[in-house]
């Protein structure tokens, strides 16, 4: 486990100095993750997340993957600061790639859906289905994930030739 989990984890802690110290050490990193974001099993920070930005009502599932310059959000960030309603829901297996944008609102929260991805500096300001790719500025939706990767996976490469004498 990765200093950034272990601090991570230690935001949940209920000593107050131990929440404290694990803020400010995480700021060294450039994260902003609030102790009372809820998160499933195996969350799987690449590149240690650095720059990485979760509002304090998102909700993460099992299995996700985040890339380093997420940010998890409010799309109105000046209104109604004590809602706690979720704005964002990343449901298990989705995977948010470097710099992508996802942001909702209490009211209408952007829910990312079960297994999508969400492609490097995308904007999201809508929920997705289950399985899809995102990408863009505003993102949307480009392919289903299974068929990316049953592409990846029939692209046969030619043997590398050998020269005659």
């Amino acid at each position: 486990m990765s200093v950034v989990h272990r601090l991570i984890r230690a935001r949940r802690s209920r000593s107050r100095l131990i929440r404290r110290a694990a803020l400010e050490l995480l700021a060294l990193y450039g994260i902003d993750w609030h102790h009372s974001i809820q998160v499933g099993p195996n969350l799987s920070l690449q590149h240690r997340a650095i720059g990485t930005m979760v509002h304090p009502h998102t909700r993460i599932g099992a299995d996700v993957t985040l890339y380093q310059g997420v940010m998890l959000g409010r799309d109105v960030p000046w209104l109604h600061q004590h809602d706690e309603r979720p704005c964002v829901i990343v449901e298990d297996g989705a995977v948010i790639c470097t710099g992508a944008v996802v942001a909702g609102s209490p009211d209408r929260p952007v829910v990312v859906g079960r297994d999508t991805v969400v492609g490097a500096n995308a904007v999201l300001t809508r929920s997705t289905g289950v399985g899809e790719v995102w990408a863009g500025n505003p993102a949307r939706c480009v392919a289903r994930r299974d068929e990316v990767e049953a592409r990846a996976l029939s692209v046969v490469v030619d043997p590398p030739r050998t020269a005659r004498a």
